[in-house]
This record gives C-alpha cells, structure tokens and sequence, in this order.
C-alpha cells in the first residue's frame, strides 16, 4: 500500500438496474483496489464477491426503476470492506443452491472473512471484509 495515502479510504458508486452493472462494479472495484495496492490474490477474490452481491442485488434486492449502491472502504488496519445497498425487502441468508441458483452468499462465505446483513431503510445493506 502507498505510504502517503490517509486512511480510511472511501470510494462509492451508484448503478441501475441493468446486467451490465455487475461488470461495471468489478470493473470500479478493480480499478480501486489497484490504486490502492491492495494485495492480487485477495483482489480476486474480493471481485468474485462483488460479482455475487450486485448479482443478487439485481435479482432480490432491486424493485424496477430503482438501482443499488457500492460502498468500498479501504481501513487503517488494509482492510477491505464491500457494501452493497439496495431497496429491496428480504433477508438473505446462505441457503441450499437450487439447481444453478443459490450459490451467491455459499461463496461470499467461503471467499470473505466477514459478511453480514445491516438494515436500511428502504432495504438493507450486505457486506463483506478483506484482510
């Protein structure tokens, strides 16, 4: 990490309601990470997780016109933290994958070393942390 930057680090973006947004936000979260020298093997498996929560903020979390928010921290201690605001209602938890569906927040577990749900109204927040 460059010595000269203050900590913490915030950077946010707001996406539509589009497929091409979860490739926009890996895109933004990569882009982030590499100026912030954040470590390349733990990058990938931060983008992994922003693919599967913008992925699951499209298909559960965002009502039709609205969008989501990506919050990316990066913390004194080079920590990573992901959010992913939306609107929608529902509580997602790690379930059984149903055929090719379900395996989002099976693999934000196995990769991040936090996650969690925090409330916003509308809607809620899910996060993940790096590091």
């Amino acid at each position: 990490m460059n010595e000269t930057m203050q900590l913490p680090l915030l950077r946010e973006r707001f996406f539509r309601r589009e497929r091409r947004s979860v490739r926009e936000a890996r895109e933004f979260v990569r882009c982030a990470l590499a100026d912030w020298g954040f470590g390349e093997v733990r990058a990938d498996e931060v983008l992994v997780c922003v693919s599967e929560l913008a992925t699951n903020a499209l298909v559960h979390g965002v009502p039709p016109g609205r969008g989501y928010r990506l919050v990316l921290w990066l913390r004194d201690e080079g920590q990573v933290r992901v959010e992913v605001h939306d609107s929608g209602d529902g509580e997602p938890g790690v379930r059984e994958p149903e055929g090719e569906s379900g395996r989002g927040l099976v693999i934000v577990e196995a990769l991040a070393d936090r996650w969690g749900v925090g409330e916003r109204s509308p809607g809620k927040i899910v996060w993940c942390e790096f590091g």
